[in-house]
């Protein structure tokens, strides 16, 4: 059964590998599967959780922390327990916005885990991505290089190299910025 699914994927995602016009170095590859994935989950977001109710909740959660600090700060006791009597109905929303978010998560979470089961098993898991000089900068890959040398010991060996995951994981934050702009929502996140 796995290895149908593989050949499926690999049907698929296979001729973005033979595009690449350097398939040694899937910078391209991997910058499309990003795309899919960001596209995929951006679209399930827009479509599954109500956008407007989701601000208006964090809206009325930031107006009442503003409250709650304000009370504190003056020290008015009376105020505090009137608050805390609205604390429950703030719970609830809370909760009500969690399980809004998390509705896409569990329509998109089968298809990326098998995106990423494929560029695991693919040619693309044994590559290093070796980047161009300006774009290694700006998407501050050093600073990735300099925590990893402390957290796993040694240097990064190539000039300008990171591997495909981080490679995939810089594409997809920049991707889905993008996508949640052109698609109209009104956070980042």
């Amino acid at each position: 059964m796995a290895d149908i699914i593989f050949e499926v994927l690999n049907g698929i995602f296979g001729p973005l590998v033979a595009l690449d016009p350097n398939p040694s170095n899937p910078i391209l590859t991997v910058l499309v599967v990003a795309f899919i994935v960001s596209l995929i989950s951006t679209v399930a977001n827009k479509l599954l959780v109500d956008q407007d109710q989701m601000n208006e909740i964090q809206a009325e959660m930031k107006a009442f922390q503003k409250e709650i600090r304000e009370a504190q700060k003056v020290g008015d006791g009376k105020k505090l327990v009137e608050l805390q009597s609205r604390q429950q109905e703030m719970m609830q929303k809370q909760t009500q916005m969690m399980g809004n978010s998390f509705k896409p998560m569990i329509v998109t979470l089968v298809p990326i885990l098998l995106i990423f089961w494929w560029m695991r098993a693919s040619v693309i898991s044994g590559l290093i991505v070796t980047l161009p000089p300006s774009v290694y900068y700006i998407t501050l890959t050093p600073m990735w290089h300099f925590f990893g040398h402390f957290l796993y010991g040694g240097d990064a060996t190539i000039p300008f190299a990171i591997g495909w995951l981080l490679w995939y994981m810089i594409c997809t934050f920049a991707m889905s910025q993008i996508l949640r702009k052109f698609l109209g929502f009104k956070q980042g996140f």
